[in-house]
């Protein structure tokens, strides 16, 4: 297993996407759940998972990205979270991304603290948004108790994003 951590909390470790995850991956987005709310669609099969992982260059690219979530008793693949960003658009925004057991234990806000933190502190970012569809209820409260703050309404299509920013302590 890959033991290249990036973060860690009281209780997750995150590290980069490693060959290991796709199988969880895989499990991941195949779940309608899950996905209902990010406008992306599940991967065919567990190899156009490991092909994802395999391609993922955001880390060299831009020296950050979504990271692997793992309990750090048991090692579980939880999900991922981290930072993207985004050259177009000239920002960084932060995602995250459960399995549904995983849901309502406060692992997407302790995984999400602890990224925005790294990005203002070790990366330098002056600025990270966040975005959840109108409807996402529970990632507007992820965002809000990491001290997010709604800023618009983005329209894309039929389709409505809040949008959520928070700035560098001191800023």
């Amino acid at each position: 297993m890959s033991q290249q951590f990036i973060l860690e909390t009281s209780r997750l470790l995150l590290r980069p996407f490693a060959a290991e995850d796709a199988s969880s991956l895989y499990l991941l987005n195949s779940d309608p759940l899950v996905l209902q709310y990010t406008g992306d669609v599940p991967f065919k099969d567990v190899n156009e998972a490991a092909e994802f992982i395999l391609q993922y260059n955001h880390y060299m690219q831009y020296g950050y990205g979504r990271w692997a979530v793992l309990d750090k008793e048991s090692s579980a693949f939880l999900g991922w979270c981290g930072l993207k960003y985004s050259p177009e658009k000239k920002e960084s925004d932060i995602g995250f991304r459960l399995h549904r057991e995983y849901w309502g234990r406060g692992f997407a806000t302790e995984a999400a603290k602890v990224c925005i933190d790294y990005g203002f502190a070790d990366l330098g970012i002056s600025r990270i948004v966040g975005r959840a569809q109108a409807g996402n209820i529970s990632s507007h409260k992820v965002l809000e108790k990491i001290g997010m703050t709604q800023i618009g309404i983005l329209r894309d299509g039929s389709e409505h994003w809040m949008l959520f920013e928070k700035l560098p302590p001191g800023k």
